[in-house]
């Protein structure tokens, strides 16, 4: 948990006075961020660009691991904790984020040849992922691995997944693109089945820095998932582990049902519609 608001001036003040070999390189950043927001106006297109900067100097780096020690490390985590918490070889599971397959490669050996499906935004970041596959040997097992460029999964089938993951995507996503993946996620979710995803945590007011980095209350992911007719679970024993971000499970509720339905009206606009699609969500729900 980050219990300071790193957008607050005095904050940025404080960190540049402890760390001021960190202010140039912080400074080239914001430059360059800066740049990619003007060129490109919706999130997904803008941290498309930035991931693409990020893995044109390192892929590993990309996907905000500064050494090759700590990708391996971050990676080694999530596929132990998640294999403590109900994954199974024989599962299907959906990684959102995939990035270079810092832990998907891991899920990858683990599942059952083809039970592994990663999504991410960047091409780029997809192609590193390639030769993370190719490196490792792992051509046999079959991963999908698809571009994306919404959280809506509507290529992908109704009831097929029973895990949902991920990692570090929601710490760099506005409010609406988080929204998005959860009017949509249940979906493509078993009845049993589950979605853990990491953010970064604040006990004070919710901010951003760099359009890069989102900070949100637990209360604020819940209740959202709940507008959906899901249940989110904090994962408290996530807290004990080394890493700054936090976690939450989500699951469907006994009876919740999707419907296919179509979208109509502008892009952007169908969350009253999406609302639609569900059906025993105020019965499962008192």
């Amino acid at each position: 948990m980050h219990p300071n608001d790193r957008s607050r001036l005095t904050f940025m003040l404080r960190y540049a006075a402890r760390h001021p070999e960190r202010i140039v390189p912080h400074a080239r950043r914001l430059a360059r961020d800066t740049v990619l927001r003007l060129q490109n106006r919706d999130h997904v297109s803008y941290y498309r660009a930035v991931m693409k900067s990020d893995a044109a100097r390192s892929d590993e780096g990309a996907v905000g691991s500064v050494t090759h020690e700590s990708w391996l490390k971050i990676g080694q985590m999530q596929f132990d904790y998640l294999v403590s918490h109900g994954l199974k070889p024989g599962m299907r599971m959906l990684e959102i984020g995939c990035g270079n397959l810092r832990a998907g490669r891991l899920f990858v050996d683990y599942l059952e040849t083809g039970g592994y499906y990663g999504i991410d935004i960047s091409p780029d970041i997809l192609l590193a992922a390639q030769r993370t596959l190719a490196e490792t040997g792992l051509q046999g097992k079959l991963p999908y691995l698809a571009l994306v460029r919404d959280l809506k999964l509507a290529f992908l089938p109704a009831g097929h997944f029973d895990v949902v993951h991920a990692h570090s995507v929601f710490s760099h996503s506005p409010i609406g693109v988080i929204e998005e993946c959860l009017a949509h996620v249940g979906r493509v979710m078993k009845p049993d089945g589950f979605f853990d995803f990491t953010f970064d945590r604040t006990e004070g007011a919710e901010h951003q820095v760099l359009h890069e980095d989102f900070y949100y209350r637990t209360e604020t992911l819940v209740a959202l998932a709940d507008r959906y007719g899901l249940t989110g679970q904090f994962m408290t024993d996530w807290e004990e582990l080394p890493h700054q971000q936090s976690k939450l499970r989500i699951t469907r509720p006994a009876g919740l049902r999707y419907i296919s339905i179509t979208e109509s009206g502008p892009e952007g606009k169908g969350h009253d519609s999406d609302r639609r699609g569900l059906q025993g969500a105020t019965d499962t729900r008192g």
